[in-house]
């Protein structure tokens, strides 16, 4: 494999592995409160999370396009303090931590819902504060399925195109494996095409096969 071909392989695992960073806090604090929580508004929650799942990427893209443009409401604020999303590798993060995120969600909220609250509960009576339920009960008992989540998010950037190639274009610092891809495949490339297909696949059938791993081992109901 050529020295081109690693570093756009290198830069598609580090921008999937920040996206994947990036999309952990939220992800988390979603699947908790819709695991945990009853509130009105909660089905639409619900369904914009999902949103992304559904909708062609390339809409995902135009939304974030003009979210993160100079006139949109994120892009004008951060450009008054002198940051630049767009068309650099921060877009191509935000746009894989967005697909993933999904993903993440639905893995990790389905592990919460597994918990005994009994072992909450007993925590709180202890006098516990919520948070420190939450970090010393909740989320140790759900590690599986954050785990199976993050992988699947991870899994889901390294394949992201249609969304990324709308807020970061094909430049050489944006490049992606799956812009990689394309790009070569429009201009004839097979074996440039082919290279980046086996690396693809590589990636994502390790990523699935310990998210799978995680899944199908059975979720502690109480501290190990």
């Amino acid at each position: 494999m050529s020295g081109d071909l690693l570093l756009i392989s290198a830069r598609t695992v580090g921008l999937a592995a920040l996206a994947t960073a990036l999309m952990l806090p939220p992800g988390i604090a979603l699947a908790w409160l819709l695991a945990r929580r009853r509130f009105p508004g909660q089905a639409l929650v619900e369904t914009l999370v999902s949103l992304p799942l559904v909708l062609p990427p390339v809409a995902t893209g135009l939304v974030l396009l003009q979210l993160l443009g100079r006139r949109g409401p994120l892009g004008s604020l951060l450009s008054d303090f002198g940051v630049e999303v767009l068309f650099t590798w921060k877009a191509v993060v935000v746009a894989m931590a967005v697909m993933g995120l999904p993903l993440l969600v639905r893995s990790a909220r389905a592990g919460f819902e597994q918990i005994d609250r009994r072992y909450e509960q007993i925590a709180a009576t202890l006098g516990a504060p919520p948070l420190r339920v939450f970090l010393s009960v909740s989320l140790p008992l759900c590690r599986r399925g954050v785990l199976a989540g993050a992988l699947l998010g991870f899994s889901r950037a390294l394949g992201e195109f249609g969304a990324t190639i709308l807020v970061a274009g094909s430049l050489p610092s944006t490049r992606t494996i799956a812009v990689g891809i394309y790009n070569a495949t429009v201009i004839g490339d097979d074996a440039t095409a082919f290279s980046l297909l086996l690396v693809s696949a590589g990636l994502a059938f390790g990523a699935l096969f310990l998210a799978n791993r995680f899944t199908t081992q059975s979720t502690p109901v109480g501290p190990s």
